[in-house]
């Protein structure tokens, strides 16, 4: 392995301390209230010296998202292959819950062409978004052959449902109330997602149909 110079080494550093810095920033006020000039001030260097890094706003955000999807990658890794899928997958969803509840998930705009468009154009992106996307895929398909989860959905509707508990405002509105602690609202939350809101089950409520008829 090639000896990494101590210039390198620095780069990196800095680099690794913006992403961090855009990481925070993204998490605390969106995608369109963040500023180049903010993330600068926060990392302690010139709007200049940013730019030799990164180009534009668009490219922060993008480098912000190829991080979180290696951590979620890293984090996949080190579930045990022969857990039911069910709970793979339901690890992965209390993960994504505690690195929001952490201020550290990147909040991004719905829709947004310059970003979509830098996005859709940043390969480390697409690919670790398609290795996360492939692996949750596999154990949804699995979750709902072994009867865990409805089979009657379609698997992308799970898989964008599970996505969407990255980004959930429900957890922060839950905390900035103060009336939860963070375990117990992740716990609620994981309820909503994978039992839903029914009070009764639907096995239970045919049952209850045939006695009473």
């Amino acid at each position: 392995m090639a000896k990494v110079s101590f210039k390198e080494q620095v780069l990196r550093a800095r680099e690794d301390a913006i992403v961090a810095s855009v990481n925070r920033l993204l998490a605390e006020k969106g995608y369109d209230i963040m500023t180049v000039d903010e993330v600068a001030a926060d990392v302690g260097i010139a709007k200049a010296s940013l730019y030799k890094h990164f180009s534009s706003k668009e490219e922060l955000a993008g480098a912000a998202m190829v991080r979180v999807l290696q951590r979620a990658q890293a984090f996949m890794e080190t579930l045990p292959a022969d857990a039911p899928a069910v709970d793979q997958l339901k690890a992965v969803a209390r993960w994504t819950m505690q690195v929001q509840l952490a201020g550290e998930m990147p909040s991004l705009p719905a829709q947004n062409s310059a970003l979509r468009s830098s996005l859709m154009a940043n390969k480390p992106y697409l690919d670790r978004l398609m290795d996360v996307s492939d692996q949750l895929g596999e154990w949804i398909v699995a979750a709902q052959q072994a009867g865990d989860l409805n089979p009657a959905l379609p698997s992308e509707v799970v898989l964008y449902t599970l996505f969407a508990r990255a980004c959930d405002p429900v957890l922060g509105l839950l905390k900035v109330s103060g009336q939860h602690s963070d375990e117990r609202i992740i716990e609620m939350l994981m309820s909503t997602c994978f039992d839903g809101l029914a009070g009764r089950t639907p096995a239970a409520q045919t049952s209850s149909t045939k006695s009473g008829s």
